[in-house]
């Protein structure tokens, strides 16, 4: 019974589906569509939170606890520890309930000079929410950016998949 409730869950939030949908030596652009049985609100309110959520191990200190995001225009999606901090992006556009938007390039792109815009857009569907994730990353075509993108696109996947999953657990009652 335990491995039957365990499957379920994290059948819950896996993505409706994940595509590359652009890869090219000078740019990429991958999408993640999860679908999240808590209605918009309660997803942006999980979404907005990514020390709850996001993966330890792509974080620059380790603990993803040191991750905050300021969910207003000019806001900070950033991390600080003892000894360091990281601007992982900076919000663009924020509407509650519907859209969060930020530039940054993540992780090892950030010394790469490119250019990148994350979009997580939230409709409500039936009792919950889909949730769209969008990555675009440009930049020079030396920088052979199309080696990167199926690594960056199941990144992608595994940092919202956290994010789905725990809006998932917040449940239609949110």
């Amino acid at each position: 019974m335990r491995l039957l409730v365990a499957t379920a869950l994290c059948l819950v939030a896996l993505p409706a589906h994940g595509e590359l949908t652009l890869s090219r030596p000078d740019g990429f652009r991958v999408e993640h569509v999860f679908d999240v049985s808590a209605p918009p609100e309660a997803a942006y309110a999980i979404l907005i939170q990514p020390a709850l959520w996001w993966p330890s191990d792509h974080t620059w200190s380790g603990d993803a606890a040191h991750l905050s995001l300021d969910a207003r225009a000019g806001g900070c999606f950033c991390e600080a520890w003892d000894g360091g901090s990281a601007e992982h992006g900076r919000v663009v556009m924020a509407q509650p309930g519907r859209l969060l938007r930020f530039v940054g390039a993540l992780g090892p792109l950030q010394e790469s000079a490119v250019s990148a815009v994350l979009t997580v857009t939230l409709e409500a569907a039936g009792s919950g929410t889909r949730a769209t994730v969008t990555y675009r990353v440009s930049g020079d075509a030396g920088h052979g950016l199309e080696t990167l993108a199926p690594v960056v696109d199941t990144v992608i996947g595994q940092q919202f998949g956290g994010f789905a999953r725990l809006a998932s657990e917040s449940g239609p009652s949110s």
